[in-house]
């Protein structure tokens, strides 16, 4: 069976945990797109995990991990990250594949990237780590191929400084590749989780462009960079948090005001950790957006959303949600293309009653409070989706499973 998971806001929404959450169950793990500019935080009983471009799963000692056709994989950026895995103790050798498919971020791209982004008319507030450049590159069918780089006379063709950088990490990389498609339908008996980067709303094509990732965050890409054809994939769950963030430039339309709602944003940066795995940048804070959650949910076929971050709102006595846009005086209920509307809507909410007490011993949805639940239960309406996990905290024992996922929808 084949479970997709994606972030259904504009990333940061706790992807990383419900991973790691279900590749308990899992056999392998994929990472269909992204690169070093993804983040991912897990925590365990013995230690605290933060990684970008090895999947999840990683940390279980039974599971094969594998970074897909769709990532950009800086080869540097990937062995430090494994070295640190060592030093916790993860063994990995083995149990981490690459498709050979996948393309290398090379440090010439880095250079690229930030020089493009200074020249911007509207820059996009990109991490630097090369990644737009990459996926530009292999559009424009310039790019290398983790699995080119084994060929002698493709090497031959590098530039030098490309070459040098690349022969330190070959014979790392070598019984790393795999053949993915391969490989995947030999296992496709076997429980594969497939992990998304981002964020559905940062999707090149279906998210807020040109503010977006170069790669793709939608559920669809677990197959492009997956090995995978659509009508294998079983069920899709989209992850979102209580209250929504974006990190770097972009229209935000249920954006707090740094004047009025400041201590809000102090609370929830505080309390949610609100800060870039990756960069440390404190992500900027908003309302829930309902009308952006709907339309991941329609654009993605979500079967199931997963709630995260329910907790980080246990003090307040009242909880506001976007169930529409205001521009210019006219009501919008649906999620516009134009990012000049974005820009320009305020966000209509809907008040809810807080609860007022700690959620974090919770281990049933049955154990929330009626305004916990009253909550949930309008967003599942509101989205006309089954909130079928619900996170609060960042432990695994702090996870509500409300429904079986690993059948087919």
């Amino acid at each position: 069976m084949n479970l997709v998971v994606v972030g259904a806001q504009w990333g940061d929404e706790g992807k990383g945990k419900i991973v790691d959450y279900l590749a308990a169950e899992s056999d392998i793990i994929v990472r269909f797109s992204g690169g070093a500019n993804a983040g991912h935080t897990i925590v365990t009983d013995k230690d605290t995990y933060k990684l970008h471009l090895v999947p999840s799963g990683i940390i279980y000692p039974d599971k094969v991990v594998i970074l897909g056709t769709g990532m950009v994989i800086d080869p540097s950026a990937l062995f430090e990250e494994l070295a640190i895995l060592t030093e916790k103790g993860i063994e990995w050798r083995g149990r981490v594949l690459i498709s050979d498919r996948a393309h290398l971020v090379l440090p010439r791209y880095k250079r690229m990237d930030a020089e493009a982004e200074a020249k911007r008319r509207n820059p996009i507030g990109t991490t630097g780590r090369g990644i737009g450049i990459t996926y530009a590159m292999k559009a424009h069918r310039e790019g290398i191929r983790v699995g080119d780089v084994i060929e002698d006379e493709v090497r031959k063709t590098l530039l030098d400084e490309d070459r040098e950088f690349i022969e330190p990490f070959l014979d790392r990389l070598r019984p790393m590749m795999i053949d993915i498609a391969t490989y995947l339908s030999k296992n496709r008996v076997k429980r594969i989780l497939y992990e998304g980067a981002q964020g559905i709303l940062l999707d090149l094509d279906i998210g807020t462009f040109p503010f977006v990732s170069s790669g793709y965050s939608a559920a669809a890409g677990a197959s492009l960079g997956g090995g995978i054809g659509p009508r294998a994939i079983d069920r899709v769950l989209g992850v979102f948090k209580a209250y929504t963030t974006r990190v770097g430039n972009g229209p935000f339309p249920t954006e707090f005001s740094e004047e009025d709602d400041h201590n809000l944003i102090a609370m929830i940066r505080e309390t949610g950790r609100e800060y870039g795995v990756t960069t440390g940048r404190p992500r900027r804070c908003g309302y829930l957006d309902l009308v952006a959650l709907r339309y991941a949910c329609r654009t993605n076929s979500i079967d199931s959303l997963v709630l995260t971050h329910l907790d980080v709102y246990d003090t307040l006595s009242e909880i506001d949600a976007c169930t529409a846009y205001d521009y210019d005086g006219k009501r919008i209920e649906d999620f516009p293309s134009s990012i000049h509307v974005l820009e320009n809507c305020k966000p209509v909410t809907k008040s809810f009653p807080g609860w007022k007490t700690s959620l974090r011993d919770c281990s049933r949805f049955e154990d929330l409070p009626s305004e916990a639940k009253s909550y949930i239960r309008f967003i599942e309406e509101f989205t006309e989706t089954n909130i079928d996990i619900v996170s609060v905290g960042y432990e695994r024992r702090q996870t509500m499973i409300r429904r079986e996922l690993w059948t087919r929808s």
